[in-house]
């Protein structure tokens, strides 16, 4: 994908700031409070990529979680590309409790399909929590990274962002995004477009291209997804602007996780079970 990729008549989709503000950042750390025995292990479900930076990544983000939650038992399962593949990392724990917690920004065939039902095939007793996406914790992340990127402190004139995710055909996944695309509005104080590098429309490209048209002259690209790869970069090259580092370590999403975690365990008392996706 490319800026000279040609236009779309797709609609646009817009969020600006007059969206009400983001609700109140749950806290997520401290110390477990674990009944017999220890609390149930965290399953980070990171989807695998092919791009070794991904991995890395990964890995600096559970040493995060673990640093956050010393108590706690924290162990990383793909959905495919790399190892430990997500059955592999299940079958290890035996028949001990576990919470999955999807480290994908939106829900969609993944976390509503291929998680649950890897999970229902493990002899361990399981609970899927909810995808990190939306969340205020998630549009703090996805704030920060811009400012990195050098995005000013007061929003700029003719200001505009686009919100870069990944894409899927599911319907509940793209309103995920827009609602991510709300948080962030709220946060900048400019219009921020859902757009994607694959399966759902807008394109990155021509998202901007409709913003531009629309008078918008600082184009900011926001990379919303978890690590490095080829999605992030392409949608990073076609910035007119800035384009921001994907959400990575950020101590927010560490925080995240363990939300998610604890947000599932206290959904209910049974485990193979599937959390509700609240934020």
């Amino acid at each position: 994908m490319t800026a000279s990729a040609p236009a779309t008549a797709t609609p646009l989709t817009v969020l600006t700031s007059a969206t009400p503000p983001a609700t109140p950042t749950p806290r997520a750390t401290g110390t477990v409070t674990a009944g017999p025995g220890r609390p149930p292990a965290l399953v980070v479900v990171a989807h695998g990529s092919r791009d070794r930076r991904a991995v890395s990544t990964v890995r600096a983000l559970l040493a995060r979680v673990r640093a956050l939650r010393p108590g706690l038992a924290v162990h990383l399962g793909h959905i495919e590309l790399n190892a430990p593949l997500l059955p592999d990392t299940l079958a290890a724990l035996g028949d001990g409790p576990a919470v999955l917690v999807p480290l994908l920004l939106s829900h969609g065939h993944h976390a509503e399909r291929d998680i649950p039902g890897m999970a229902a095939t493990s002899p361990a007793r399981t609970r899927v929590a909810a995808p990190l996406g939306p969340h205020p914790l998630l549009a703090q992340a996805l704030h920060d990274r811009l400012t990195e990127a050098g995005w000013p402190a007061r929003a700029p004139r003719n200001g505009a962002v686009v919100l870069a995710s990944a894409g899927s055909r599911a319907p509940r996944s793209t309103a995920d995004t827009a609602r991510t695309a709300a948080l962030l509005a709220a946060r900048l104080g400019v219009p921020v477009v859902p757009a994607y590098a694959s399966a759902a429309k807008p394109t990155v490209p021509d998202a901007i291209r409709a913003l531009t048209a629309r008078g918008h002259r600082r184009i900011a690209v926001a990379s919303n997804f978890t690590a490095p790869g080829r999605f992030a970069t392409e949608c990073a090259a076609a910035a007119p602007w800035i384009a921001s580092a994907p959400l990575g370590t950020h101590p927010a999403m560490a925080h995240l996780l363990l939300h998610r975690y604890d947000q599932a365990r206290r959904s209910g008392s049974g485990m193979k079970r599937r959390a509700a996706a609240t934020l």
